[in-house]
């Protein structure tokens, strides 16, 4: 057998080498199993605890597939896109309507300024309120879905914030086309998944 995969076993966790023959042995080279098997008898592992090891992994893989499951189309997050940018839009809008009855300045340069810092404040507070208060936005409401963290669980304000600037990463809107996480949901470490509640 070979001294590298004999090696390379002998670091792995009790863990591991029980996942590796007894419940994802289909992924591993027939030579990588023997070498983990070889390394369990060598270490001795309690029966009872290649049990409890055994249920526990298939517990987690079970968990990861129902998880998995509720993860959304590109229709559907192209929908989300779609609604989203018209209710940003609109939100900038009147953000910028009133903003505009206190703040008048006549200088065009400033003028042009101010748009822009309308647009990125409005862009920011429309996807940071709503996705840490509710975790949708609008398009999310309409589809009956909510984003959450890679583990299920609800994300934090830091996650959102990280996840409504990796918004504005060029391509980004089109990355879904090519990976069922796009840039903004891989980069925040979080997703869109259906609402159950």
């Amino acid at each position: 057998m070979n001294t590298d995969l004999k090696d390379a076993m002998s670091k792995r966790t009790d863990e591991d080498l029980i996942k590796i023959v007894f419940v994802d042995s289909d992924g591993y080279q027939p030579m990588a199993v023997e070498a983990a098997e070889e390394e369990i008898k060598k270490r001795n592992i309690d029966k009872t605890k290649i049990e409890q090891v055994k249920v526990d992994l298939t517990a987690k893989i079970e968990e990861q597939k129902d998880f998995d499951s509720k993860k959304l189309s590109v229709l559907t997050r192209f929908i989300h896109f779609i609604v989203d940018t018209i209710a940003f839009i609109i939100f900038t809008m009147i953000f910028t309507f009133v903003i505009g009855l206190f703040i008048n300045p006549t200088d065009q340069n400033l003028k042009i300024i101010l748009r822009y810092l309308m647009f990125a404040t409005g862009f920011l507070v429309y996807y940071v309120f709503m996705e840490t208060k509710y975790q949708k936005t609008i398009g999310k409401f309409i589809t009956k879905t909510k984003v959450v963290n890679t583990n299920g669980t609800k994300p934090e304000l830091g996650d959102i914030v990280r996840r409504t600037f990796c918004r504005l990463i060029p391509f980004d809107q089109i990355s879904f086309l090519f990976t069922p996480n796009g840039f903004h949901d891989r980069l925040s470490d979080t997703t869109v998944i259906k609402d159950e509640n």
